[in-house]
């Protein structure tokens, strides 16, 4: 295997997705632009314009065919893959520092820093298939964590999510109720 240099962002690089298939590799940076290149030539595909801050994560659906970033300009986009185009924004009153989809990509988790006076959040967000009908309602709001929640994902069957915290601990929550409980801290790396 020969490496491949990929050159194209202009700031520090924050975030890596290989799509299912393993063809397409999304890159997120501090520069606001998402892009995504060929994985086995390292060519630039295109790029994702629309954030004004650093994109902090992203993810892409099964069938590549939607991305979802995450930005320090207190929005998650939606993007159609192929063309670039900006599907749908979800605004926030903080950074969206992560963002997951579920399992048949119609579910995302997103979490929201501290910030000006919010505490952190994971949020739900229902992604429909017509964008006429999709809100930037919360379908799940997960809150109560001190310290920012770096990294939320969707557990087996979509039925948890877990979440990692700057308070260096795991939990996993029930994501199948209307209000949402804690269903176990699996692990805290708390006095190390």
């Amino acid at each position: 295997m020969r490496p491949i240099l990929m050159k194209g962002h202009e700031r520090p690089l924050t975030f890596l997705k290989y799509n299912r298939d393993g063809d397409l590799l999304f890159s997120c940076a501090k520069d606001h632009t998402p892009t995504v290149w060929y994985a086995d030539n390292g060519d630039r595909l295109g790029t994702y314009r629309g954030h004004n801050g650093a994109v902090w994560s992203c993810d892409v659906s099964r069938h590549s065919t939607r991305l979802i970033t995450g930005s320090a300009d207190q929005t998650a986009k939606l993007w159609d893959v192929k063309t670039g185009k900006e599907l749908f924004t979800f605004r926030f009153d903080a950074p969206a520092r992560s963002v997951d989809l579920a399992i048949g990509d119609h579910l995302a988790v997103i979490t929201t820093d501290s910030f000006m006076g919010n505490m952190p959040t994971a949020q739900v967000k229902r992604i429909a298939e017509d964008l006429q009908d999709q809100t930037e309602e919360s379908a799940l709001v997960i809150s109560g964590i001190t310290g920012r929640i770096n990294r939320a994902v969707w557990g087996p069957g979509n039925r948890t999510i877990i979440t990692a915290g700057e308070d260096a601990t795991i939990r996993i929550w029930d994501s199948e109720v209307s209000t949402p409980s804690l269903h176990v801290v699996l692990f805290s790396h708390a006095g190390y």
